[in-house]
């Protein structure tokens, strides 16, 4: 199997748009040669990331974890995150959230290169 590259330009797209053709593209369904258990050496690159659109409704969403401690839920709205973190990290968690739970998770992470 070849190394491609996938590139998705952001600007003017929703997030969850960009999310779910970048997560399509690292499990490799765009490729002829799609096998699920195998991790496809295919490298996202989404470009223009400020540019995309995230609406105000979606902005204050909030987004929860838990660490399993008394006391441990964390809840951030998607605005703070962003300010915090920074667009890329939005994106990148938008993305791990379409990729299914399985031991190529962090594999097809690795291969998503987010630009501004």
């Amino acid at each position: 199997m070849t190394n491609a590259e996938h590139k998705i330009n952001a600007s003017g797209k929703t997030l969850g748009r960009v999310a779910s053709e970048a997560a399509k593209a690292l499990m490799g369904k765009t490729s002829p040669e799609y096998t699920p258990h195998i991790l496809s050496h295919v490298r996202v690159t989404i470009e223009h990331a400020l540019k995309m659109h995230i609406s105000d409704k979606r902005k204050r969403g909030v987004r929860t974890r838990y660490s399993g401690y008394p006391g441990g839920l964390k809840r951030e709205t998607l605005g703070t995150l962003i300010a915090r973190r920074g667009i890329e990290e939005a994106l990148r968690l938008a993305v791990r959230g379409m990729l299914p739970r399985n031991r190529l998770l962090t594999g097809r992470m690795k291969n998503l290169v987010v630009t501004e």
